[in-house]
């Protein structure tokens, strides 16, 4: 079964836009698989920051008098911000049925044998299984926590709701990272990770060149001749973009102020681009976007320039929607290489 839930889930952050599109994101630098992923093989690191903190956030302002040792996460990547810093989350939600807590392939290491208590499915939170963990921190960045449950979750053990900038599902990983730093007492250590993951991409654009200038688009193909193309500040392009491709306007004025546009085969001259890439929630996409005439008459079809990157069997789709300080440095590991082959 696929994990990729229904469009309306995949292209609009307000809904979720994680779109782990899955569709709902990515990060690196020394953070890639590779023998500097600092993040991967760390020591558990300890709070540095002087205590007590406060953190302003949707609900107002929350005081944590004390380093965290039982950890709640309630947002659908929260989790990752937290291993990233060295501590394992005691519960976390469930979000899609297939991956429990979002245990995906660039965290199971993390997790290791102690995996967390299931407190909820994405914002249906289950407050007596949070109080039963007894936890001494909760944090519900990446979610739809409503002031209700921001209330009742207060009361339990300090709570940390969604940035205060951004809408529910729309805050960028750097900002839940740094965020999630502050809470533990690892502001330090967030901002590290974060530079790591700016110096990985600068990288990537030294040593790939022929990305530059070129033009990008990303899709999903979420049914027979219907495209959900996404908008320049999805996090998923942003990803693209951070390689040293650009968007064309033609992309940016059909998508206007929507998350994603949603056009028909039709409409598919939008994205005859250098490099299309196509989102696959099941295996069959491929072959059905191959197989739509009108797809076959654009440049990228006939040249070759259309890159299918699957959720999963690699998940390197769920890395790029993922969207987090874990996540995307293998999604720049795993994406590179294809990215490669398909200039050459």
């Amino acid at each position: 079964m696929s994990t990729a839930p229904p469009l309306s889930e995949r292209v609009r952050p307000s809904i979720l836009v994680l779109t782990l599109v899955l569709a709902l994101s990515l990060v690196l630098a020394a953070c890639g698989g590779g023998d500097d992923d600092a993040a991967q093989k760390s020591e558990p690191a300890k709070a540095q920051g002087a205590f007590p903190v406060r953190i302003d956030h949707k609900y107002g302002t929350t005081e944590i008098k004390a380093p965290a040792k039982r950890v709640v996460t309630l947002g659908l990547s929260d989790q990752d911000a937290v291993l990233a810093l060295g501590v394992k989350p005691v519960g976390a939600v469930d979000w899609f049925k297939e991956r429990p807590f979002g245990k995906w392939a660039w965290t199971q290491q993390l997790w290791g044998a102690s995996p967390p208590t299931i407190v909820g499915e994405r914002d249906n939170f289950n407050i007596e299984k949070i109080a039963v963990l007894k936890p001494d921190l909760i944090i519900a960045l990446y979610s739809g926590m409503k002031k209700a449950q921001y209330d009742a979750l207060s009361r339990i053990a300090p709570t940390v709701g969604q940035p205060l900038k951004y809408d529910d599902y729309a805050a960028p990983w750097q900002e839940m990272t740094r965020m999630t730093g502050r809470a533990l007492g690892m502001e330090a250590r967030a901002n590290e990770l974060i530079t790591k993951i700016d110096q990985r991409f600068a990288q990537v654009r030294k040593e790939h060149p022929e990305f530059a200038g070129k033009t990008t688009a990303v899709i999903d193909p979420y049914e027979a001749g219907k495209y959900a193309v996404f908008a320049p500040n999805d996090p998923k392009v942003v990803f693209m973009t951070s390689l040293g491709f650009s968007v064309p306007d033609k992309v940016t004025k059909a998508v206007g102020k929507e998350y994603a546009a949603e056009i028909g085969s039709e409409r598919l001259d939008l994205v005859d681009v250098d490099r299309l890439v196509f989102l696959t929630g099941d295996p069959t996409a491929q072959k059905r976007v191959e197989g739509d005439k009108v797809f076959g008459t654009l440049k990228a079809a006939k040249e070759k320039r259309a890159l299918f990157v699957p959720y999963e069997d690699p998940p390197v789709g769920a890395a790029l929607s993922f969207n987090t300080v874990l996540s995307v440095p293998y999604a720049i590991d795993q994406i590179i290489p294809l990215l490669t082959v398909l200039a050459s």
